[in-house]
């Protein structure tokens, strides 16, 4: 059975299928894959009738057997926001599993809590810090560009994927509360699918 992405940016139609990937590796659950996204605006996502009809169209698509939304939201809380969005999906859903996992703010935040270990990759300077509250900070994305080197720029659907296939999943885990939230998802998703899942999280990224 395979996983069905919702997204909202066009970055994160290549990205998001790219870090799963990596998750399912994580997880040895080498059994399942993962659709094209299906991509809706924000305001689409955000809108009960809209978000509903994204869910009945990913119920459709080639073995779908669970459904991950993945957008950001830069103003709202993600845990007042989710539950709200959580139960209008799951009611479409039906007997599909379905998991919300917002980014907080940007989903490039996830990249600047392990810039480290980004250094030297796709432009990123080899001082690069990360930042004290990466999911505190608005604009993530000129953040990340602010630790590239001399004439970076950081381009969505060039660089999304590609640091998503780079970057430390662990440390993020450690530092942001919105990818933990992700990988949690997940997880429940495997579980629901019917796939062995050992431990999980993955104890070396429980610091």
């Amino acid at each position: 059975m395979n996983i069905q992405p919702i997204v909202e940016g066009h970055g994160e139609v290549s990205a998001v299928p790219v870090l799963l990937r990596r998750l399912i590796a994580e997880a040895q659950a080498y059994q399942i894959e993962v659709n094209r996204p299906i991509r809706k605006r924000q305001t689409q996502l955000l809108q009960e009738d809209s978000l509903k009809e994204a869910v009945r169209l990913a119920r459709i698509q080639n073995r779908c057997g669970a459904i991950l939304i993945v957008f950001e939201h830069e103003d709202a809380c993600p845990a007042r926001l989710g539950p709200t969005l959580s139960v209008w999906a799951r009611s479409e859903a039906a007997n599909v599993p379905c998991e919300l996992a917002l980014a907080h703010r940007e989903y490039e935040a996830w990249f600047l809590a392990a810039i480290e270990s980004l250094r030297g990759k796709r432009g990123i300077r080899n001082d690069a810090h990360t930042p004290p509250e990466p999911e505190a900070m608005r604009d993530a994305k000129g953040a990340l560009e602010e630790r590239m080197g001399p004439g970076g720029a950081y381009i969505e659907t060039v660089d999304q994927a590609a640091l998503s296939q780079l970057f430390d999943m662990g440390t993020a885990f450690s530092r942001s509360r919105s990818f933990q939230h992700l990988v949690s998802a997940f997880g429940r998703l495997v579980r629901a699918m019917g796939a062995p899942l050992g431990s999980w999280p993955p104890q070396s990224w429980q610091r």
